[in-house]
């Protein structure tokens, strides 16, 4: 039975190579144990048909630089048989020894965390020696983010805003939203602590007919967890008309009747047949056709022959008066005389 290279040339180094996708982290190839003591060597060499062995010591970590137990790995060769499993022990070590020579793959099963996702397999070359630290870094899982767009006053979702989700810090890229019909927009969001990683979400855009909202808004994505982010929006203010006036309508005077004209009495009586004062003739004025509607208000003029006719009436009553006044004193006389005779 062949002697175990791995056990009997400690002074030959192990170089392990694997295809570059930036999910493993090599450490130094310097190795952390003390070398094995080298045994004589053998006066005959070895026979050519000796299989040489070599080892992997695989090193886990997350991207805070903790040290990660429980985490699964398998080794498979070439053709997808599997040659080892494992797990990281307190201290994130797991070690795969008497490997023969060779292309395997490194399949990590379980990161060990709630927090962590699993790197994707890797090819990985084993050459004869000792196992050399090989470091793995679990990165963090993304937190699911979601972001909803209302209206501040009823509530109801508002489709069409554009969200912009910035990290805090240089580090990372923004993420653009847009809210769908329920108001809604989701994303995975990179998380690089245990504690979290700070964003800051900013509306860009606002739905059609509201206000826009540009005042960021804070918070913190936590590894493998749900984070909610409400945004609200104001309604735009409806321009100002000014009050609609009526035009103003010209004053409507309402018709006028025409005056009737007074009727003079032309029978005189007994008494008064002949002193009496004619009525005086009709001036201009009381023949004077009646205004037609729509023309300005009358003058005094239409209440002449009121007063003419009033007048008349007055004058024929003190002329009645006094000849009954002279009647009665010549009366008086008449009896006077006949008493002294």
């Amino acid at each position: 039975m062949p002697t175990r290279s791995a056990r009997s040339l400690s002074a030959v180094a192990l170089a392990v190579a694997t295809t570059v996708t930036g999910t493993l982290a090599w450490a130094p190839t310097a190795s952390a144990h003390a070398p094995e003591p080298t045994p004589s060597t053998p006066s005959t060499p070895a026979p050519r048909n000796m299989v040489e062995y070599g080892g992997i010591k695989i090193l886990k970590k997350d991207p805070g630089g903790d040290l990660m137990a429980g985490a699964a790995f398998a080794l498979l060769d070439a053709s997808g048989k599997e040659m080892a499993t494992g797990k990281t022990d307190v201290d994130g070590q797991l070690v795969f020894k008497d490997l023969a020579a060779g292309i395997y793959r490194l399949k990590e099963n379980s990161s060990g965390s709630p927090l962590h996702n699993t790197v994707a397999d890797q090819d990985v070359i084993v050459t004869p020696g000792n196992g050399t630290p090989l470091t793995v870094i679990d990165p963090f899982k993304p937190a699911d983010l979601t972001v909803t767009k209302t209206d501040k006053d009823s509530g109801k979702p508002l489709p069409g805003a554009v969200i912009h989700i910035i990290p805090a810090g240089s580090g990372g890229d923004p993420v653009t939203l847009t809210t769908g019909k329920d108001g809604i927009a989701k994303a995975k969001l990179p998380v690089s602590s245990r504690n979290g990683t700070k964003y800051t979400a900013t509306e860009t855009k606002a739905p059609e007919g509201y206000q826009l909202d540009a005042k960021p808004k804070d918070f913190t994505a936590k590894p493998g967890a749900p984070e909610t982010v409400t945004l609200a929006d104001t309604k735009k203010e409806e321009p100002t008309k000014p009050p609609t006036i009526p035009p103003t309508k010209p004053p409507t005077t309402p018709p006028v009747t025409p005056t009737q004209k007074p009727t003079p009495d032309t029978k005189p009586s007994a008494s008064t047949s002949v002193s009496a004062t004619p009525a005086p003739a009709e001036t201009a004025s009381s023949t004077t056709a009646p205004t037609p509607p729509g023309s300005l208000a009358h003058t005094g003029a239409d209440a002449t022959p009121w007063l003419l006719g009033g007048a008349g009436l007055l004058l024929a009553a003190g002329a009645g008066a006094l000849l009954v006044t002279r009647r009665r004193r010549a009366d008086d006389a008449d009896h006077d005389g006949s008493a002294e005779s």
